[in-house]
């Protein structure tokens, strides 16, 4: 080995050994330790935000579901007919409507009148009203 080959060994590992490269070592670490951290704070905070996202999008799908299942019934036959028994008062051809009276009183065929109002047939079944209108009893 030459001189300038010895002389250039020695100060490297004069450099090596020096503080100047443990702080520059520590440095580096430091730095590498700071990005790895980063980069793993980012990677969770991503897996959380698609767990956000996936939770929504079962969320939606439910929801298109629910709502495709009342679009199907909105369009149905049976929803347009309920809406205009029970909006527009409409009847189908050839069907007898009989409306009873809400507030006013039953009366019997004989011209006594035996006030048996609605509210006093409350506990009664809807049939069993329905039978005491037409026969022009009273259920007392």
């Amino acid at each position: 080995m030459t001189q300038h080959n010895k002389q250039e060994h020695s100060s490297m590992r004069r450099f090596f050994s020096s503080r100047l490269f443990l702080i520059l070592l520590f440095v580096t670490a430091v730095l590498v330790a700071i990005s790895y951290a980063r980069a793993y704070y980012q990677d969770y905070a991503i897996r959380q935000e698609i767990k956000e996202l996936e939770q929504e999008v079962q969320q939606l799908q439910t929801k298109k579901l629910e709502s495709f299942e009342l679009l199907k019934y909105v369009s149905s036959p049976d929803y347009v007919e309920e809406k205009a028994r029970v909006e527009f008062n409409l009847k189908k051809p050839g069907e007898h409507v009989i409306a009873l009276p809400e507030d006013s009183a039953f009366h019997k065929d004989d011209g006594v009148n035996d006030a048996t109002s609605i509210e006093d047939l409350a506990p009664l079944k809807n049939p069993a009203k329905w039978w005491y209108y037409i026969m022009h009893i009273s259920h007392i």
